[in-house]
Formats: structure tokens, C-alpha cells, sequence
């Protein structure tokens, strides 16, 4: 009697290759006898479903088989293996379930010299730092390469030999025979750890791990410019390479401190500017803080409390090229907590005049009434 592939994988007769492939290798997981709890029952089901997945995989063969509800050179699977799998994925796919996507699931390490690992420093600065670049000293400890043995690890005059367990593979190849065939394996080997050698003499100073920790300090040069989260690379100075290869990098992250007066936008500027009611209604020029000095600040008659003006030039430089960012400054009227006898009188004289003016209470009524004795 004909099998049904189809119920076989569980899926319908229009399936996509992704859901037949899908479906397989969910199956191929439960079924598998080396996972499956019943082990007999696990083999029959799980030859099923391989067969299944050879025809349905494969376009000439699904075709034929949908036809003729067979395939003429037969399905079974193909002696002492799991059968015929289609643009060789069957077999690939097994090894991606349970072994990790290594045939033999150890992953050889390279033998020659490696490269140290990158560092990370984390420096904060000033707003004044970053706008006028700076030299910072920092200090750091950190794996260099040993100075006794040049990083090989081996006591000098003595040399590293290649593994004689795995061959300088650096993994241990196992073979195990099973009713679906044979089933090669990988693991790290014990001796080397992976390295593919071993150092018969090791260096007295590093123990053999061609690295020792090292305090370190050096000059980091901070370009104007920079923002928050900016980086520099320091070329050459993180982890030293083992079995002599070169060393990793130093990458210093800044971190800019708030400031007090200045609030910062990529390389723009902002401030607030305090300014007394009389200047807002008369107008003024105002002398006004920036970060390389006092710059003129003029603001006209009638200004109302906040209001921004802009100071062409005065914010961040680029880090890269000579523009600099503007000085967004808003200016906020403050009313005085104390009047001079004269200045109480001066007011509100003013206030009366607005009055005449004015049939709604003006600012200068708010004020007086803020003076005005209970």
C-alpha cells in the first residue's frame, strides 16, 4: 500500500518547501534514536519520516509522486546512511540539530599567533574639556605580552612542540557505529585545551601563558569637539597577543559632565539669561558668559520673558573642520524682591500713567500690586 508522505511530516498536499523542511526537522528531533525514550519505536519512525523527506524535498521526485502516488527508483533510504537527501541537506541538517552545526561538534582552535582583545576605558571630562581639547593621563592594568619569552610562552631556549594526542588538530575524533550508521564526533582535546601544542618547559615568569598583568599609563589626546558617547582608539594598547601575535586596542569612551549654565545639542549652545523688566521693556545690550569668553547681547524693546535669541558662533566647534555651533540664549524677566523707596515710587508713578492707557491690568499693575503692603 502506498505510504502517504504527506501525513507522514504531518503537513498538506500544498505545502512550501520551507513548510516540508520545517516540519522535518521538528520530527527529526523528537524521533531521533539517540534522544527518544523508545528507542525501537524511534528507529522505525524516524526512517519514515526521512524517507518522506527525501521524495517531498525533492521537486522531480514530488512531481513523480504526486502523479503516480510513487517514485519509480523507489524512497527507501539508501544503505548503512539516512538515504538520498536532496541538495545535500538531510545529512547537513542532522549534524545542525545535534552536534551544533559542526560536523563533529568541537570547534578547532587556530594554532598560529592570536591577537589580544580590544580594551575599554571610560573617561569623564569637563564641557570646557570637550570644547577646547585636552590631554588626559589615564591608568589601567592590563594582560602584555611577556617580556621573558617574547609570548610564546615557552622558557626561552626551549621550543613549542605541536600536540602528540591530537595531531596539533586541537580536538579528539570518536567514531560510533549506530543502526542508522556511523556517527563522527569532535571534542577539545585534554592535553592542549584546543591549542593544537603543548610547552614541554613553560616560562618561569608568565607560566606558560605568554601574558602577564601589567599597570600601564599613557597620554590620551581629547581633539575640541567631542560629545558624549565619543570614543578614541588607542592603537596597540589593550590585551597582548598570545603565542606572540600582536596586541589588541584601547578604546576610550568619554563621558561629559552636566555643566551649570550650558546645556549642549549636538554643537549648539543654550543658556538662560536672567534680565530685570525694565530692560525687557526698554531694550539693552547685555554682556553675556560663553564658553571662550563675554559676548554682546542685544535684545529689543518689549522682549518678553522667554524669548531666545542667537549668538552666531558660539556653541561647540566640529570635531572635524573649522564651523563652530551658534549660542541659543532665552532670557527670563525677574521681578525684584526689594524696592528702594525711590524705585517703589518710580513704579508706581508708571503704573498710574499705564492705567490711563490701558483698561486691563497691565505687567507694570501686577508689580505694583506684588509691592503693595497688605
Amino acid at each position: 500500500m502506498p505510504v502517504d508522505y504527506y501525513s507522514v511530516l504531518g503537513v498538506e498536499r500544498d505545502a512550501s518547501e520551507a513548510d516540508i523542511k520545517r516540519a522535518y526537522r521538528g520530527l527529526a528531533r523528537k524521533f531521533h534514536p539517540d534522544v527518544a525514550e523508545d528507542k525501537s519505536m524511534a528507529e522505525v519512525r524516524f526512517k519514515e519520516i526521512n524517507e518522506a523527506y527525501e521524495i517531498l524535498s525533492d521537486p522531480q521526485k514530488r512531481q513523480q509522486y504526486d502523479r503516480f502516488g510513487t517514485v519509480a527508483n523507489g524512497a527507501g533510504p539508501a544503505p548503512g546512511g539516512f538515504g538520498g537527501f536532496s541538495s545535500g541537506e538531510g545529512i547537513s541538517d542532522i549534524f545542525d540539530m545535534f552536534f551544533g552545526g559542526a560536523r563533529g561538534g568541537a570547534q578547532q582552535r587556530p594554532a598560529g599567533p592570536q591577537r589580544g582583545s580590544d580594551l575599554r576605558y571610560d573617561l569623564q571630562i569637563t564641557l570646557e574639556d570637550a570644547f577646547a581639547g585636552v590631554e588626559r593621563e589615564i591608568s589601567y592594568s592590563h594582560l602584555g605580552q611577556c617580556a621573558t619569552c617574547s609570548g610564546s610562552g615557552a622558557k626561552p631556549g626551549t621550543l613549542v612542540t605541536r600536540c602528540d594526542r591530537c595531531g596539533g588538530t586541537g580536538a579528539m575524533r570518536s567514531v560510533r557505529q549506530t543502526p542508522l550508521g556511523q556517527f563522527v564526533t569532535q571534542t577539545t582535546c585534554t592535553k592542549c585545551g584546543g591549542e593544537g601544542t603543548f610547552i614541554p618547559t613553560p616560562c618561569e615568569t608568565c607560566r606558560g601563558r605568554g601574558r602577564v598583568e601589567r599597570a600601564r599609563t599613557l597620554t590620551v589626546k581629547i581633539p575640541a569637539g567631542v560629545d558624549d558617547g565619543s570614543r578614541i582608539r588607542v592603537s596597540g594598547s589593550g590585551e597582548g597577543g598570545t603565542r606572540g601575535g600582536p596586541p589588541g586596542d584601547l578604546y576610550v569612551y568619554l563621558a561629559i559632565a552636566p555643566h551649570h549654565s550650558f546645556r549642549r545639542d549636538g554643537t549648539d549652545l543654550y543658556v538662560d539669561v536672567p534680565i530685570g523688566f525694565a530692560q525687557a521693556a526698554l531694550g539693552a545690550t547685555l554682556e553675556i558668559e560663553t564658553l571662550d569668553g563675554p559676548a554682546p547681547l542685544s535684545i529689543g524693546p518689549g522682549t518678553q520673558t522667554g524669548a531666545t535669541f542667537r549668538v552666531r558662533g558660539k556653541g561647540m566647534p566640529t570635531v572635524r573642520g573649522s564651523s563652530r555651533g551658534d549660542l541659543l540664549a532665552t532670557v527670563h524677566v525677574t521681578v525684584p524682591t526689594k524696592l528702594t523707596r525711590r524705585g517703589r515710587e518710580l513704579l508706581e508713578e508708571y503704573a498710574a500713567i499705564e492705567s490711563e492707557h490701558a483698561d486691563d491690568r497691565t505687567f507694570f499693575d501686577r508689580v505694583k500690586d506684588a509691592f503693595r503692603p497688605e
